[in-house]
């Protein structure tokens, strides 16, 4: 018997029998919070294990031998540590560090104070440089089209100008700061937001819901907070230069400049340029503008005595972008032979804080940005200028358990333009200038796990008088796993028609203001929940809100009544937009991670006792982003999507033969990055997969877009005629998604730290 065991124990493997195990504990760098739900999986081995709530992990059953570990966390960089040798039972902890993509946990936005993004009473969404280049995009407007709840909007079919929609609000509700300052609005949220360069952004902060509180007008159903990066902490040198094969090019820059210890400079360019005009709908007009567009982008951060900061960022950006008839050229611009939309943009902008030298945390934050617009729309021009100067005193105060911030914000806005919107009954045109001060107060009040938050703002429009906006916030914490946070809050927007209706701009139709608009005002609760949940070896994510938003005053454009016309006017009614939204991460032990949302959403106007939904605005979208990383090789892989349900849409008539509502679409696309020691990568892949495009008939009358054989009547109605039998005129306002179909993509990205 000994003989028989001593012969089965010299042809089995050591490694059968001689089993350890691998156990430890796994923190975040600078916070006392485990890292709950962590994974630790060993490569060889393909097994693992995720932390718990304390954030401890064991993994048994370890033969001896060299293992490769990596060690990955939501919200953080993997972690890979080689040639660990495990002989005996090894313990061995972790601490995890945030890195220069990884998922800041810290944001400012829902508070205008650095808070972790769990600890925040307000729940904000965060995209990352990382996450946008899992797609390459030329500019954030169109990064955005994979965020739950957010869809970037075209609104015209042949200039291809867009705006934000978040929740199915049309994008003037949503506002845009760069560096929590108003830096995009009015005027520039419809030509200006494509500029921004990747190059120059940090980190994308999105809070849905009014935001008027701490952020003033247009922040009704949300905001976009782009934060751009600390000079002392980017790259000294970054590029990426990529091209499709519709024959685009975009180039992004980073340099990094440290003139002294206490002084460093970040310079950002970014150039787009697309001068290949195609049809493939076959409707005589381009298929995508032709674009040609420069930004330049310069951040100086500065360390003063007492650790207080000083930034100051400028940025100039310049657009010559046209679309229209294939034979179309620059000597027919403004003429009625040659239909084109031309539109040419410059704009400056400067931005900046200060910490005061007192002993208090007192900040002021300044801006200044002038947009000129040069631009004609067929024989019909618009030249519009805007300028906007902020400044914002900001007092962080900490009182025992009640952190409170006071301010004092003051914003002068300038616009003049060649339309109705600075006309006045004498004729002659008059500049629209709108002074803004206000004063607000916030209280945060930490009680345990339970954090109160009140707001109040007090804001004096000169045209519209006083405004008040309060604002409460609830947060609680259950437990390591489980947050619940209770959001309501007052809205309010002026508003620029002309500054944010292309359709208003185009000539195809008349413009009607029936009275003197009011300001729009809003209600909003949600309430959001936050589960992290673990299933053996892999962890979820799971963040769920329930979003209400009522509406009184709302101004909507009117595209039904009269064809030929948009009518503006105060709802005489109410207007609602609520649905529920979802969020998923999967982080498993091994490198696939998937990230997906849906949001469903019912929006409608009540006038008169009649319910109606608006045009372009969905009933529901979802997203999704899927990786999968080869590490011994340098691979990987990032398939991502977007779906988006029906919305109506804006027809000329009952005879119109275009669809009333939009069919369920979908923009699909697929990324390989092969990357290298060095800091070089090179990816290509394939956008818009199943080769998704809107009807070739999407513009109206395309072969006659001056309307020359279109005939009306004495009441401006258009008469049926053997040539034009479905009473239609030309209007490219028809429009819900992107023209260009399938195509490839190849692009280098270098970083040099």
């Amino acid at each position: 018997m000994k003989l028989l065991i001593l012969l089965l124990m010299s042809v089995i493997p050591l490694n059968v029998y001689c089993q350890h195990s691998l156990s430890g504990k796994i923190s975040l760098e600078g916070q006392t919070e485990p890292a709950f739900g962590a994974s630790v999986y060993i490569q060889e081995l393909k097994t693992g294990t995720t932390a718990d709530t304390s954030g401890n992990y064991y993994i048994g059953s370890v033969p001896s031998g060299t293992y490769t570990i990596k060690i990955s966390y939501i919200a953080h960089p993997t972690v890979t540590e080689r040639n660990v040798r495990i002989t005996q039972n090894l313990k061995k902890d972790f601490t995890l560090k945030s890195g220069e993509n990884a998922l800041n946990e810290v944001v400012v936005t829902g508070t205008m104070k650095e808070v972790s993004k769990l600890d925040s009473p307000v729940p904000v969404d965060i995209i990352t440089a990382k996450f946008i280049y899992k797609n390459p995009v030329s500019s954030i407007f169109e990064g955005l089209s994979y965020v739950n709840g957010v869809r970037p909007q075209l609104n015209c079919s042949v200039c291809n100008t867009g705006d934000i929609h978040m929740n199915g609000l049309e994008g003037p509700y949503t506002m845009v700061l760069i560096d929590g300052m108003p830096m995009v609005s009015g005027l520039s949220t419809v030509y200006g937001l494509s500029g921004i360069p990747n190059s120059l952004i940090d980190r994308v902060e999105i809070v849905k819901g009014p935001a008027s509180t701490l952020y003033g007008s247009e922040a009704v159903g949300g905001l976009i907070n782009i934060i751009t990066k600390n000079p002392s902490k980017a790259p000294v040198f970054a590029a990426d230069v990529f091209s499709t094969s519709w024959l685009d090019y975009n180039v992004d820059l980073g340099v990094k400049l440290t003139p002294s210890s206490k002084v460093s400079s970040l310079i950002g360019v970014n150039y787009f340029n697309y001068q290949n005009p195609v049809d493939h709908n076959n409707d005589g007009f381009t298929d995508l503008t032709l674009q040609n567009r420069i930004s330049i982008f310069n951040k100086w951060s500065f360390s003063l005595p007492d650790n207080k900061l000083a930034t100051i960022a400028a940025r100039y950006f310049y657009e010559d972008r046209w679309g229209g008839q294939m034979n179309w050229n620059k000597s027919y611009r403004g003429g009625d032979e040659v239909y084109g939309e031309s539109i040419y943009t410059k704009r400056y902008e400067v931005l900046g804080s200060y910490q005061l030298p007192v002993q208090e945390k007192v900040t002021l934050q300044y801006s200044f940005s002038s947009h000129h617009q040069n631009s004609v729309y067929g024989n019909v021009p618009y030249m519009a200028d805007q300028k906007i100067v902020f400044a914002q005193l900001l007092w962080d105060k900490e009182v025992g358990k009640h952190n409170l911030l006071f301010g004092a914000p003051f914003r002068y806005t300038f616009y003049n333009d060649n339309t109705p919107a600075t006309s006045r009954p004498d004729g002659d045109d008059h500049a629209d200038q709108t002074y803004l001060p206000g004063v607000f107060v916030q209280d945060e009040i930490k009680l345990g796990d339970h954090v109160l938050l009140l707001g109040a703002r007090y804001d004096y429009n000169s045209r519209h008088g006083s405004i008040f906006t309060p604002r409460m916030a609830y947060k609680y914490k259950f437990n390591q796993t489980d947050v619940i946070r209770l959001n309501i809050g007052r809205g309010f927007r002026i508003v620029n028609l002309f500054t944010e209706d292309h359709a208003a701009l185009t000539g195809s139709r008349d413009v009607i203001i029936k009275e003197a608009l009011n300001p729009e005002q809003s209600w909003n609760a949600n309430i959001n929940f936050v589960k992290k949940i673990v299933t053996g070896n892999s962890f979820i994510g799971f963040d769920a809100s329930v979003f209400y938003t009522y509406f009184t005053n709302r101004i909507l454009p009117d595209y039904d009544t009269n064809p030929n016309q948009i009518i503006y006017d105060n709802l005489d009614g109410y207007a609602v937009s609520k649905g529920v939204s979802l969020n998923l991460d999967f982080n498993f032990p091994f490198p696939l991670k998937i990230i997906a949302g849906g949001t469903y959403m019912e929006n409608y106007q009540n006038e008169n006792g009649v319910k109606f939904r608006p045009v372009l605005t969905e009933k529901f979208t979802g997203i999704w982003s899927v990786s999968y990383e080869l590490a011994k090789s340098g691979i990987s892989f990032d398939y991502t999507g977007n779906i988006y349900g029906p919305m109506r849409l804006p027809i000329l008539s009952e005879d119109d033969p275009r669809a009333a509502n939009s069919p369920v679409w979908s923009l699909q696309n697929i990324q390989m990055t092969k990357k290298f020691q060095n800091g070089l990568e090179i990816y290509g892949g394939i956008k818009n997969l199943l080769n998704f495009t809107p009807p070739s008939n999407s513009i109206a009358r395309s072969f006659d877009p001056f309307d020359k054989d279109v005939s009306f009547g004495s009441d401006g109605q258009v008469i049926a005629t053997p040539g034009n039998p479905q009473r239609l005129t030309f209007d490219p306002s028809y429009v819900f998604a992107p023209n260009q179909g399938l195509r490839g993509f190849l692009g280098m990205r270098y970083t040099f730290r």
